[in-house]
């Protein structure tokens, strides 16, 4: 019976020493708008006229799951914005931060 206490208290202190790692991350052409994305429901009807074409834009918030979630967008020639990376961190990372 202490051998089994001893390995879940193994595991659960691993799985704690690894909650601040990333939970994953994306980048790529076949990445899609999530809920909570800026273009998640299509292209937002406001466009950003002054923001330099090419320049990013940062999207941060918190997914169904309670993790962190940051996007960021490339603003496209007709001002549109392309989804080009995400990363999900858990919910312990955004509790340090």
């Amino acid at each position: 019976m202490r051998k089994i206490i001893a390995a879940a208290a193994f595991v659960l202190t691993g799985c704690v020493v690894l909650s601040g790692c990333v939970v994953g991350d994306t980048s790529g052409p076949g990445l899609e708008p999530i809920p909570g994305s800026i273009t998640y429901g299509g292209q937002p009807r406001t466009k950003l006229t002054k923001a330099p074409i090419g320049s990013t834009v940062s999207n941060y918030f918190f997914g169904p799951y309670g993790e962190r979630i940051q996007e960021t967008y490339i603003i496209q020639p007709d001002r549109s914005l392309k989804l080009v990376w995400r990363e999900r961190q858990d919910i312990f990372s955004a509790l340090r931060d």
